[in-house]
């Protein structure tokens, strides 16, 4: 009886096990191609050559980031620094080239050099200084974002033409970042299946104590491990400074997450002893498909966080589950393994590309809507100022039937080229950026000429490329301004302190300047202190907090935007509007009203709705044929309380 009914089970379930299994052992391919159906199927701008390019080298920096965290992950633990290593080494490797003129060659050597060390002093802390790997990466993210910054003096530095073509194609349609993604990838799958070391993390990742008792050396492999894991970091950071034409010092915030993210879809465990490089590579693929897709879809750049917040968590349960249901683990497999996945991978293929061929039938004879197309790249929609922006462009998008797709770049110059590569595939009418730097947008803007896409500039100018208008206020002007306003309130004397914008952006950049300049006609105004609050009201409180302990007798206060100007008011308490005078920048809403109570003395004021409406206006223009000034300059104005109430944004 017992054996008829193991027998009867097993004959039952044979088919629908063996597909169980299957998905259970490949859930991360399994999603990848339900992504690729899904978006397929909602946007007939999805599946395109171009565009399906555009995946791959929107995935290829997080995938190396990922491949190299992978060995780490595999052997239970964590590395948060990839993602300023990868800034590190960009600006060691550009400063090196330019300001102290070394070969490029020894300058991509010592950008290499540089993520080992790194990822060494993380292995040292961690082996023998007994530091948990969060804490001894958490430390490193913070001191290699530090020296980057210090290096480049919180500017971007140009980098050498001949660096620069790794972000190129080759034969004008293959781009060099996903041949890098593909070389990175087999080093990684080659060291995890085929070396001594690879195998040497998974024994660790398995059972550490196990692993240490067997022989093996576990403080020098964790050695190694995280130098790894460095050397990755470093490619990883030189690709994506290639792409921007440029090493920014603030390159790959957050993209540690993203690399870790990738790597847990991929079907590793954060537990360690498995974990693969085709799954990482797979994990980086859902993750770039994801926001491809939903940029496509003009899903707001909010609601994607929360998409991809999502994915990562059914990720870890899946993993979770399938553990339970005794499925494959992900490991380094040989053999017959290997050859049924590679049967595997191939059958997956033949499926997406015939589901998605039929889906493709869904756009097929789609009539072109009638309404121009445009799609407008913001720096940040975390600041009152670019939400007016969008307001206003959104505005004249209504009242002239212009069907406008808006993007957040979250003040990330790598998000914002992807974002501008979708709208040049997507074959947008017309495109207006407003850059979060002006030099890394250079590349994507020189993709969309290509492409004869008129481009609009709004707030920031592109260097290096050439746009159709470029409608801003003057950012130096307005900085000048206001250094001239608050040395006039002062009487031409007194202490003051400057709030700087984020380090490495132009418009910080701008202002600084401005500020300076202006202040020079004033030699009775001493600047006790200048320091960066990163255009946030919560950090200029802090900073403006601190500052008051070392200097209370100071009379002045120039902030580099409202936002910054706001938290200094609340630092301030009652001396603000009394005895301390604040100037801030933009001429926001909660701005006006700070001066209107008579809080914030000053903004110099940029109208930003009136520069989203003319960049609409002129881009409509330039899409028909029209015209167009190469400079529409929107004028400042300083607004206090004696004509606030009269002026409009």
């Amino acid at each position: 009886m017992a054996t008829d009914t193991l027998k009867g089970t097993t004959g039952a379930g044979g088919a629908s096990g063996g597909l169980r299994r299957l998905l259970l052992d490949n859930g991360a391919l399994t999603a990848l191609i339900v992504l690729v159906i899904a978006m397929s199927a909602l946007s007939g701008d999805f599946l395109t050559t171009d565009n399906l390019l555009n995946v791959g080298v929107q995935a290829a920096v997080t995938a190396i980031l990922a491949f190299g965290v992978t060995f780490v992950i595999v052997s239970a633990g964590i590395d948060l620094s990839v993602g300023s290593v990868a800034a590190l080494s960009a600006t060691v490797l550009a400063w090196s080239a330019t300001s102290a003129g070394v070969p490029v060659f020894l300058a991509v050597l010592l950008a290499i050099a540089t993520g080992i060390v790194c990822g060494l002093v993380n292995g040292i802390l961690i082996s023998y200084g007994k530091l948990p790997p969060f804490i001894a990466t958490l430390a490193m993210l913070s001191v290699a974002r530090g020296l980057s910054l210090v290096i480049s003096e919180g500017s971007p530095i140009a980098f050498p033409d001949s660096v620069s073509h790794l972000g190129d194609t080759l034969g004008g349609w293959l781009p060099v970042p996903v041949l890098v993604m593909i070389v990175m990838g087999l080093i990684a799958a080659f060291v995890l299946g085929r070396t001594y070391i690879g195998r040497s993390m998974y024994a660790i990742g398995g059972n550490e104590e196990a692993a240490r008792l067997s022989g093996l050396r576990v403080k020098k492999q964790k050695l190694a491990i995280y130098a790894f894991s460095g050397v990755f970091a470093a490619v990883a950071g030189v690709v994506l400074a290639a792409r921007l034409s440029s090493a920014q010092p603030q390159a790959a915030d957050g993209y540690e997450l993203d690399a870790i993210a990738a790597v847990v879809i991929g079907g590793a465990s954060l537990a360690g002893g498995t974990g693969k490089a085709s799954g990482t590579l797979i994990g980086a693929l859902i993750l770039a498909v994801l926001r491809n897709g939903l940029n496509l879809l003009n899903v707001s750049a909010f609601w994607q966080q929360v998409v991809i917040g999502v994915v990562i968590a059914l990720a870890v349960l899946f993993d979770t589950l399938r553990r339970k249901a005794g499925a494959t683990p992900v490991a380094g497999a040989s053999g017959g393994g290997k050859g049924r996945q590679a049967a595997t991978y191939g059958l997956a293929a033949v499926v997406t590309v015939a589901i998605v061929g039929a889906t493709s039938f869904l756009h097929n004879g789609s009539s072109a809507a009638s309404s121009p197309k445009m799609g407008l790249s913001l720096s940040t929609l975390n600041n009152p100022f670019f939400v007016q922006i969008r307001a206003g462009a959104e505005a004249e998008a209504e009242k002239r039937g212009v069907d406008l797709t808006v993007t957040d770049a979250q003040n990330d110059a790598s998000q914002q080229a992807n974002q501008l590569q979708n709208f040049t595939s997507s074959g947008l009418g017309a495109i207006i950026v407003n850059p979060v730097d002006s030099d890394a947008a250079s590349n994507s803007v020189k993709a969309a000429d290509k492409a004869k896409i008129p481009v609009i500039a709004v707030d920031r100018g592109v260097n290096k490329a050439s746009v159709d208008a470029l409608v801003a206020s003057d950012n130096v002007a307005g900085g000048e301004l206001a250094a001239k306003t608050i040395a006039d309130k002062l009487g031409g004397k007194g202490k003051i302190v400057i709030l700087q914008g984020q380090a490495g952006t132009s418009a910080a950049r701008e202002r600084a300047q401005g500020f300076a300049n202006g202040l020079k006609a004033f030699p009775g105004i001493q600047v006790v202190a200048q320091q960066p609050a990163d255009f946030d009201r919560t950090k200029g409180l802090d900073v403006m907090s601190n500052l008051l302990q070392a200097h209370p007798d100071v009379q002045g206060v120039i902030a580099a935007n409202d936002e910054m100007a706001l938290g200094a008011i609340k630092a301030l308490g009652s001396k603000a509007g009394t005895s301390v005078s604040v100037v801030g920048f933009d001429g926001t809403p909660d701005g006006l009203k700070a001066v209107e109570g008579g809080t914030l003395y000053a903004s110099v004021a940029q109208q930003p709705s009136q520069l989203g409406k003319i960049a609409v206006d002129n881009a409509l223009r330039a899409l028909k044929g029209e015209k167009v000034e190469e400079t529409v300059k929107v004028p400042v104005k300083v607004v206090t309380k004696e004509n606030v109430a009269g002026f409009s944004g």
